[in-house]
């Protein structure tokens, strides 16, 4: 099985409603389990369509800021605490959270993520982390409810998501700093 259709089955599995409900119905596993997933399912699709549409990704995204650009945005919407809301009520929402994530953020996340030097993968990945942190800040210390289909409880868990992820970044580009990959070979 190719990287297309894995990307296609997993993106078809998140579609169904049984699987779509439960992992909505927590908000940690909406956040970080549903919406990573869509854009992994996008990131495996991928390859397909820079293969069938190359002359459009050249043309576009040649030196993969733009694709870079966009997944920073659909990320930050998905990120706004009333946009986790209105996917569970509005449908039209949840279908665009179902057709953003994959084709929005993640085939452009594969495209654009080669084409970027060392130091804006650094810049990306630490943008990310000051966007994890102060969204975790956020959930945490709101003295209000933030998403109305959610209890506060999950929303100070998703905040502590956020910090973990955060800190896992920060390991992340400390490691990166520190160790040399030459040594290793």
């Amino acid at each position: 099985m190719n990287q297309f259709t894995i990307g296609l089955l997993l993106w078809i599995f998140m579609i169904l409603p049984p699987v779509s409900n439960l992992l909505e119905s927590i908000m940690i596993m909406h956040m970080h389990m549903q919406m990573p997933l869509l854009v992994i399912a996008g990131f495996l699709m991928a390859k397909y369509f820079q293969q069938r549409f190359p002359h459009f990704f050249e043309k576009w995204n040649s030196n993969g800021f733009p694709g870079m650009l966009l997944f920073i945005i659909i990320m930050v919407y998905w990120m706004i605490p009333r946009t986790m809301d209105d996917a569970l009520v509005l449908t039209s929402v949840q279908v665009f959270k179902f057709i953003s994530l994959p084709f929005l953020a993640g085939i452009p996340l594969r495209d654009s993520w080669p084409k970027l030097s060392k130091a804006w993968k650094i810049v990306i990945i630490t943008i990310f982390t000051l966007m994890f942190f102060a969204m975790g800040f956020l959930y945490i210390f709101s003295p209000e409810q933030l998403c109305n289909n959610y209890l506060v409880i999950e929303q100070v868990t998703l905040g502590w998501g956020f910090i973990t992820m955060a800190i896992c970044m920060v390991i992340y580009l400390l490691y990166d700093a520190i160790v040399d990959p030459a040594d290793y070979k």
